[in-house]
């Protein structure tokens, strides 16, 4: 299984950008889908989930600026991010857990937020 994350990039405080994460190989049913991000000397946390039933959680911070979605037609997560913040930055990674429990992660996308 491999996920690729992409969409990652530089953007000015205020901008957008639209993260996508595909996965691939024998996945046999996804239930969760996250993305998670991690700053400079930060630990790891999560930004935002959603579930094959549709459930939705999101951080505090990003509340009300991002947008996970995902196409479980082509087991696809997106996160879109709206009024980036400079404190937004890091690298951003997707998770998926699968129906037997079973997690992965992708390798990651930048993103850096400028002032």
């Amino acid at each position: 299984v491999q996920l690729q994350a992409s969409g990652g990039g530089l953007v000015q405080a205020g901008g957008s950008l639209r993260l996508s994460c595909a996965a691939s190989g024998s996945i046999f049913s996804i239930n969760a889908m996250r993305w998670s991000r991690q700053a400079p000397g930060k630990q790891r946390e999560l930004v935002a989930s959603i579930t094959r039933g549709g459930n939705i959680n999101y951080a505090g911070s990003v509340k009300g600026r991002f947008t996970i979605s995902r196409d479980n037609a082509k087991n696809t997560v997106y996160l879109q991010m709206l009024s980036l913040k400079p404190e937004d930055t890091a690298v951003y990674y997707c998770n998926i857990e699968t129906v037997a429990g079973i997690g992965y992660w992708g390798q990651g996308t930048l993103v850096t937020v400028s002032s």
